[in-house]
This record gives structure tokens, C-alpha cells and sequence, in this order.
């Protein structure tokens, strides 16, 4: 009976936080769970959030692309395509998830100080857009995404201002300056049933940054912006 009133207590705790971090009174429990419940700390497909994010990706990006349609009916399809980058690459949602919260609420090894500046938490952002689909259908989760996620953290105007082509940016700086500049494979292994690149911003020989995606492109990307960050471009 103890452990069942623990059990009870314990369930009821993570609801609320659900509630408080994210505005969602779960239906099914366990699907948000998994959704927060990083490698680290649950080795099985099943019950970690590897599955849930791959799904999440795809839902999210469908809906920003059905909210960038509407909102620039003359806007062509590179425009579009731009935008919808800015908005879903792998930093923009992990600051997004850190911000609301998700940090607090997630589960996964802390002992592991290499975690804790990771990108894992906007995985995670992705994991609970796909338990959201799962538990509540797509109509909801279009209606909760663009109320928490969109709405108050992706000002469009300011994302209209910002280069995507950073690492081209990146690149041209160098040439001026006379340093040699590369971007160089680090690591390519396979998470969540995709392959994650990593790729380094080499310079003058040593490494400036790093970035990791789950194509070439958005590695290089990731890394030219926080290499432009760390130089003060």
C-alpha cells in the first residue's frame, strides 16, 4: 500500500510539472515521460525519447511550414524554406526548450556535465511535440505548438534580419583577415534511428566551435554561428 501511495504521489508530481512547464494536462502519462527521458537514463528504444523526437520533427516542422505559408502568401519557396530553418535548427529550439522549462523537468544523467550544455533539451522540445500528437491529435498539438512555442519565442521580423548563411559569412571574414579556415567531420553516428553529424570549425589549425546535425549543412551552420559568437563578428 506504501509503495502504491508513493507510486500515486510520484505520477501526480510530474503531472503538475507537465502542467506548469508545458500547459497540457496529459491524457497519456507515459508518452511524456518517455518524451523526457533521455538516453542516458533509459537504454531502451522504447523508453527513451529517440522515437518521440524523430516523430516530433517531423510534426513540428510540418506545422511551421502551414504557419509560414499563411502568413507570406507572396513569399517564394527559397524565402519559406530559410525561414522555416531559422526557426527549428537545432540551438533555436534547444534555447527555446531551456526557457520554458525543460531543463527542470527532464530526465537524464546529471552527473554528466557534458549533458548539461548539450543540445538534449531541444531533442526533447521535439520528443514532446510527438507525445503531444500522439495524445491529442494534430489540430491540438498546431494549436499548442504556435501558443507556446512559436507565438512567444520565434519573432519572425527579427528572424527576416538574420544571415542563415553563416558559415559563408564566416568564411569571407577569414579570407579578409588572411586565417585559414576549415570545416572538418568530427564525428557521424546514428541516434534516434538518424544519422548525426558532427563538424568542427577549424582555425589557423585549432578548434573554434562545433556543431552537430542531422545533415552536413546544418553541422556547418551550427558551427560558423557559434564560432561567429565566440570571435564577436
Amino acid at each position: 500500500m506504501q509503495i502504491l501511495k508513493r507510486f500515486l504521489k510520484a505520477s501526480s508530481s510530474f503531472e503538475k510539472n507537465i502542467f506548469n512547464v508545458l500547459g497540457i494536462k496529459p491524457g497519456n502519462i507515459l508518452l511524456y515521460k518517455t518524451a523526457l527521458s533521455h538516453r542516458s537514463v533509459k537504454d531502451s528504444p522504447d523508453a527513451n525519447n529517440e522515437r518521440l523526437e524523430y516523430l516530433g520533427d517531423a510534426v513540428l516542422s510540418a506545422i511551421v511550414a502551414d504557419y509560414l505559408f499563411k502568413r507570406y502568401p507572396y513569399k517564394e519557396e527559397g524565402f519559406l524554406t530559410e525561414m522555416r530553418s531559422k526557426m527549428v535548427n537545432r540551438q533555436k529550439l534547444n534555447d527555446i526548450a531551456v526557457k520554458m522549462g525543460i531543463k527542470k523537468i527532464a530526465l537524464y544523467n546529471k552527473f554528466d556535465n557534458a549533458l548539461k550544455n548539450s543540445q538534449i533539451f531541444g531533442n526533447a522540445l521535439e520528443a514532446i511535440v510527438g507525445a503531444v500528437y500522439l495524445d491529442k491529435g494534430y489540430a491540438k498539438t498546431q494549436k499548442w505548438v504556435l501558443k507556446t512555442i512559436v507565438i512567444p519565442h520565434m519573432f519572425l521580423d527579427d528572424l527576416e534580419l538574420i544571415d542563415i548563411n553563416l558559415k559563408n559569412k564566416l568564411i569571407g571574414w577569414a579570407s579578409k583577415n588572411g586565417r585559414a579556415l576549415s570545416f572538418d567531420l568530427a564525428d557521424e553516428k546514428f541516434e534516434g534511428g538518424r544519422r548525426l553529424f558532427t563538424i568542427n570549425a577549424v582555425l589557423d589549425g585549432d578548434i573554434l566551435s562545433q556543431g552537430k546535425g542531422y545533415n552536413k549543412k546544418d553541422a556547418s551552420q551550427l558551427a560558423a554561428q557559434n564560432a561567429i559568437t565566440k570571435l564577436g563578428i
